[in-house]
Formats: C-alpha cells, structure tokens, sequence
C-alpha cells in the first residue's frame, strides 16, 4: 500500500468518504471509547463498506504527520486536475468564473486555509505553480476541512503564460498589492475575475505583477503593514462575494 496517500482529521477525511468513497480503501481509526464526531463517521464508513482498522493512539501519531484527531484514510491517489480542463472548467459555468491565484504560497497551513475559503466563497478553481509552492499534501487536506477534495486545484507549468490565457477567455485579473492606488473595495468583481495573491512576505513576483489588469490593496489602519495571505484571501474573496449577491 505505498501508493496510498494518507489522509487524516475527521472532516478531510468525511469529506473523502461522502464524495469518493471508492478512494479510500481502509480508514484507521483510534482504539478505545470514541467521541461523537468519530462514532458518525465509523458508522459512515461501515455504510459504504470500507475496511476499518483500530489501532492505538501512539500508533496514529507515528502515522500522521499532524493532528489526526483519532482518524486516518489511507486512499488511492487524487486525480490532479491538468492545465488543459481549466479550459473546459470556465465553459460549463453558469455564471461569471471566480478564480484564485496562489502565486508561490509555500506554507501548507496558509493553502489549506485558502482552499477553504475558496470553497466557502463558491470559488471555480484555485490556480499555482507546480514550483516552489505547496502541494496537497495531508497537511493541507486536514487544515482544508474538506475543501482539497471540493475546489479543482490546478497546478500550471507557467503562471504568466496562463494568466494570459484567462485574460484570452475574458477574465479580468486582479493582483493585490500593498503599494497599489486603489483599494479592493473599488473594483468591480462582479464579472469573470481572477483575484492574484502573492507569497508569504515576498508577494508577487514580477512577471505576475505584470500579468495583472489591475493592482488593487486592502487597507490597513493599524501598524501592521500586511495580512497572513490566507486571511487576505478570505477577506478579497469574500468582497467579491458581497459585490455579486
């Protein structure tokens, strides 16, 4: 079973039984009294037929590489989705596409609570390079709470090159920057919109930058000059939310 993934904490891994149960081919679960959420989700697991394995809590923990929270999916690897189906992706939408762009977001914590803010928002798909940003990776589906397996996560060769693909398709690309003139709140995100988000402290890079129709930034009132990226994208995403209801 070395070509199995391990999926761990109780919602990554309800998220995988409710969506793809065929993937998940053994679930392992803490020996011993369980609480509420970890009852519902062996009693889900034994709906579908999976094969459970009960194992000590130390063992979960040499396993896991986080908090497992008493449960562990061993599954069948994701089927990433390729440059090519982000074409496809935008032609079958019913409304307007809302895009993130992760420019170079190393921190699996910081992806993890992006894709989950991006599925909270109804984003279409959120788009990385496949270098020099994280992966998903079980840190990132168990911080995602679900999310890694609902939003198409769509890692490309060449993010300059694709941002101009989008551009070709109609979508409008926003890259939020602290030193930009106008603020967020000024921009129209009512439209086909891709909202860009630099890396941790370095921010965009250059040939990102000048991939962007426009640069727009959050204000800040206080001292601190910038926020976490994740809670910059929540915050941008959830505009564009506002904006279109």
């Amino acid at each position: 079973m070395s070509d199995l993934e391990r999926v761990f904490g109780v919602h990554a891994v309800q998220a995988l039984i409710e969506r793809y149960p065929k993937r998940v081919k053994r679930l392992i679960i803490q020996s011993g009294r369980l609480n509420e959420r970890q009852q519902r989700l062996l009693s889900e697991a034994e709906q579908v037929g999976l094969s459970v394995v009960r194992l000590a809590v130390d063992e979960l923990d040499a396993q896991a590489d986080g908090v497992h929270q008493g449960v562990l999916a061993e599954v069948s690897p994701s089927q990433l989705w390729s440059e090519e189906m982000l074409g496809h992706l935008l032609d079958r939408l019913d409304g307007p596409a809302l895009l993130l762009v992760l420019d170079g977001v190393t921190d699996p914590h910081n992806l993890g609570a992006c894709l989950r803010s991006a599925d909270a928002a109804g984003v279409t798909a959120v788009i990385a390079p496949r270098d020099n940003s994280a992966s998903l990776n079980p840190t990132v589906r168990k911080v995602a709470c679900g999310a890694a397996e609902a939003v198409p996560f769509i890692q490309v060769t060449n993010l300059a090159r694709s941002l101009r693909q989008l551009q070709e398709a109609g979508v409008w690309t926003i890259g939020l920057a602290g030193e930009a003139e106008q603020s967020l709140y000024e921009c129209d995100l009512r439209g086909p919109v891709a909202l860009i988000m630099g890396a941790e402290g370095a921010g965009m890079r250059r040939l990102t930058r000048e991939c962007c129709d426009y640069l727009a930034n959050l204000p800040m009132a206080g001292e601190v000059s910038s926020l976490n990226v994740s809670v910059a994208t929540g915050v941008c995403l959830f505009e564009a939310v506002r904006q279109r209801r």
